[in-house]
């Protein structure tokens, strides 16, 4: 005999039933077999927690795992947007616009580097006959270090002294050039070649949105700071809403997410005169959304077709890339206040690539997928080569620099771990 009413029957079954979902559980799992594997890589290896979380979505994506979609779009192309935001908000809040009045060349250093770095990568991606229309994308990809690679490492190994700011402005700077281009050049792929005027409009266009957006998140912020503690946990809550805010409003607008966080922390770091601690303000939540951003470029990166031709084109453009970054520092290292051999090392640390440079490369197929396939043959699996080897070889300068404070064997991590330094 039954006991209870259908319909009561009915509403437990359905209550009972999980909510969120089996894409949900593997996504829960997925974090937290990187944060351990973060965990684990920094303590017994000595080498920056990314590492391990990259090594952890590089595993899953050659796996065939089907929780992010290519090119990305909707929740995961949200979630890259705010991690990068985040990450480029921190970047600009670091860079002093006065640093270049006082000394030029360090602006002077970042055009080098970039443009050498375009133009390298663009000789040699002729020289494999990869396509004309191929050959400007990934050249614009190449040209973007990460900053959220290079920002992790820094942390993690207790990095600081004139090459690990040097290395993280010039980064930031590439960035933006990069980022500002691909946004224009992504709308155009298809197109045919227009005048100057035509092709300068849309970088004012991006620029100008973007500025605006970054501008009311900087006022807003500012504001908030005004009466609200710096390292208040409800400042924490705040900041990162306001800047997932902006990351939204900026795409729908038709501005750029990371332009727009980037200027803005650029704009709150002028504006506000009180110094703040950012990553004791955003903690753990920010993080998360770091290390979710680097797993899932590691996915993405991982689902990339292998063969002999792709990776000898892969391997000639790291290569290229390279060289062509410690060259330009190199180039206009004179009077820059570094030496010579700081300035090898800035090159060096600027070896990654990762969130920004997938980004670039999602928009581009998002605008033209048959020329965004080709592009992206090329551009994951160094991607994916470079989240990894370029966050050792930034571990790499910064203590052949002699700027951490913390000595290069495993046993110096193995004592409990701040949850931010």
């Amino acid at each position: 005999m039954n006991l209870l009413p259908s319909d009561l029957l009915g509403f437990l079954s359905s209550w009972m039933r999980p909510t969120a979902g089996l894409p949900t559980v593997w996504w829960a799992l997925l974090i937290a077999a990187a944060a351990a594997a973060g965990h684990l890589v920094q303590r017994y290896m000595g080498l920056p927690k990314v590492v391990g979380y990259s090594l952890v979505g590089t595993v899953v994506g050659l796996a065939g795992f089907e929780g992010a979609i290519w090119p990305l779009q909707g929740t995961a192309l949200y979630l890259m947007e705010l991690g990068v935001a985040i990450v480029l908000f921190e970047a600009g809040g670091r860079l002093p616009l006065g640093w270049f009045r006082r000394n030029p060349m360090v602006l002077a250093q970042s055009l080098a580097e970039s443009g050498l770095t375009f133009a390298a990568v663009w000789w040699t991606l002729r020289a494999f006959d990869v396509p004309p229309s191929v050959i400007a994308p990934l050249a614009l990809i190449a040209v973007a270090a990460s900053p959220a690679v290079l920002s992790r490492v820094v942390i993690d190994i207790r990095a600081s002294g004139p090459v690990t700011e040097r290395a993280l402005a010039l980064s930031t700077l590439n960035t933006l050039y990069a980022l500002t281009l691909a946004y224009v050049f992504a709308g155009r792929l298809e197109n045919s070649p227009q005048g100057f005027m035509e092709n300068f409009h849309p970088i004012l266009t991006v620029l100008g949105l973007s500025f605006v957006v970054g501008a009311v998140m900087a006022l807003a912020l500012r504001s908030a700071l005004r009466v609200m503690s710096p390292t208040s946990e409800n400042t924490s809550i705040l900041l990162l809403a306001i800047i997932g805010a902006g990351a939204a409003v900026a795409s729908a607008w038709g501005g750029a997410a990371p332009l727009a966080a980037l200027i803005g922390g650029v704009l709150l770091k002028g504006l506000n005169p009180r110094p703040w601690v950012w990553p004791r303000q955003l903690g753990t939540a920010a993080s998360l959304v770091t290390m979710l951003m680097f797993v899932l470029v590691s996915i993405v990166a991982a689902q990339a077709e292998w063969n002999l031709t792709v990776a000898t084109v892969v391997l000639a453009l790291i290569g290229a890339r390279a060289v062509a970054k410690i060259a330009g520092v190199a180039l206009a290292n004179p009077g820059s206040g570094t030496s010579w051999r700081q300035a090898l090392w800035i090159g060096c640390a600027m070896a990654p690539l990762s969130s920004i440079a997938l980004l670039i490369a999602s928009g581009f197929v998002t605008a033209s997928p048959l020329l965004g396939h080709l592009i992206t043959q090329v551009a994951l699996p160094a991607i994916l080569l470079m989240e990894v080897l370029g966050a050792v070889l930034a571990t790499v300068a910064l203590y052949g620099a002699k700027e951490s404070s913390r000595p290069w064997a495993p046993e110096a991590f193995t004592a409990p771990e701040d949850t931010q330094r």
